[in-house]
C-alpha cells in the first residue's frame, strides 16, 4: 500500500453523524472479486439521483448538485472532515478501499466505527480522531475559507493551517510504523521471506514424504 508521511491537501467537510459503510460503498458495487475500481462509485447513492450499478458509465449520470462531494469548491480534495461515528454499520473492507479509490489520503472527525477505523490502517488511509470542539472549529475554517487546505505530518503527529494553527494526533505505534512504511499485513510477512523460505526448505529436507503433495512456495517472488 502506499506510504503516509506528510500529506498537504484540499479538505471537504461532510457535516452528517453516523454515516454507515453502505452509503460510503453502495452493496451492489460489492460484487467484484477484485480490489480495485471502487473509488468512481464512493457515496455513490449521494453522488448521484439516479440508481447506480456496476457497469454504468457515470458521466452520463445526474448528479446531485446539492450533496457537498460535487460542489466545485470541493473537487480533488483528499482530506474528508467527518462527524462522529462516521463508518458505521457492516464490517466491509470496500469502504476504505473506495474512500482511498476516490483520492483521500486521510479523515479527520471526533470518533470512527471501530472496525472501519482498523481497516482504514490496513489499506493506506489515515484516521486522525480529534476532540470534537477542534473538528467543528475545522468544518468553520474549511466553510470560511475556499481552498482550505491541511497538512497532516505522521511522523510529528500535528495537523498544520495555512495560517499556522496547529492540532496533534494521537496514533498507536505500530499502526503508525506500517503507515510510514506503506506496509500492509501481507507486506509485513513479506519482510521474513528469507526465513520463511529457509523453515520451508528444512521442512521438506527433515520429512521428504511432504514433497509428493507440497510444492515449496516462492516466498517474495
Amino acid at each position: 500500500m502506499n506510504k503516509f508521511t506528510v500529506h498537504t491537501g484540499l479538505v471537504v467537510p461532510l457535516d452528517r453523524e453516523n454515516v454507515d459503510t453502505d452509503a460510503i460503498i453502495p452493496k451492489q458495487f460489492m460484487k467484484s472479486i477484485r480490489r480495485t475500481g471502487y473509488g468512481p462509485h464512493a457515496f455513490d447513492q449521494w453522488r448521484y439521483l439516479d440508481h447506480g450499478e456496476p457497469g454504468m458509465d457515470n458521466s452520463t449520470r445526474p448528479l446531485n448538485q446539492e450533496f457537498i462531494l460535487n460542489h466545485p469548491r470541493y473537487q480533488g480534495a483528499s482530506i474528508l472532515l467527518t462527524r462522529r461515528n462516521f463508518g458505521c454499520g457492516s464490517s466491509r473492507e470496500h469502504a476504505p478501499w473506495a474512500l482511498e479509490q476516490f483520492g483521500f489520503r486521510a479523515l479527520i472527525g471526533p470518533g470512527f466505527a471501530e472496525i472501519f477505523y482498523n481497516n482504514c490502517f490496513k489499506n493506506g488511509l489515515l484516521p486522525i480522531v480529534l476532540p470534537e470542539e477542534q473538528v467543528t472549529h475545522l468544518f468553520e475554517q474549511t466553510r470560511s475559507n475556499c481552498g482550505f487546505q491541511l497538512t497532516v505530518d505522521l511522523e510529528r503527529q500535528r495537523i498544520t493551517t495555512s495560517s499556522g494553527e496547529e492540532h496533534s494526533f494521537e496514533v498507536e505505534a505500530f499502526r503508525k510504523y506500517c503507515l510510514l512504511n506503506g506496509y500492509d499485513d501481507i507486506a509485513l510477512t513479506l519482510r521474513h521471506a528469507d526465513l520463511i523460505r529457509s523453515f520451508e526448505k528444512k521442512r521438506i529436507e527433515s520429512q521428504p514424504w511432504l514433497a509428493r503433495h507440497l510444492t515449496s512456495p516462492k516466498i517474495g517472488k
